[in-house]
């Protein structure tokens, strides 16, 4: 089993940074694959960056030179830059093991999934 916790989470106004944080415990996944994926009010949930094992990273278009995903041990960030309203939704970390992983891939499903953080962008 695999927990997930996510913060740093907030409001801010549009064109500021936030970076979000994703400490996991657990059992480890052999070809671990870990991303972030977001939903907005309305909205279904979509894939905005993924990370494999060796460090390759994988982003929406949305986001590509604006957020950067990052991991260290059993701690996963997204650093969010250059923000806009069209950001703000419910952000969550997750993990599994897919054949690829990529945003494509994994269209923002996870088999373990946080409860989320909020991110609010005005």
């Amino acid at each position: 089993h695999v927990q997930l916790v996510e913060s740093g989470g907030g409001s801010v106004q549009a064109g500021g940074s936030l970076r979000l944080s994703c400490t996991r415990s657990g059992d480890t996944l052999a070809s671990e694959c870990m991303g972030w994926s977001r939903q907005a009010p309305g909205k279904e949930r979509e894939g905005v960056a993924m990370i494999d094992r060796f460090g390759a990273t994988d982003y929406a278009n949305s986001v590509k030179g604006r957020f950067t995903i990052s991991r260290d041990k059993d701690t996963l960030y997204l650093q969010m830059s250059n923000l806009k309203p069209e950001d703000t939704a419910m952000y969550s970390c997750g993990t599994d093991v897919y054949l690829l992983c990529t945003v494509d891939a994994t269209q923002g499903q996870f088999g373990y999934r946080g409860q989320g953080t909020q991110v609010t962008v005005s």
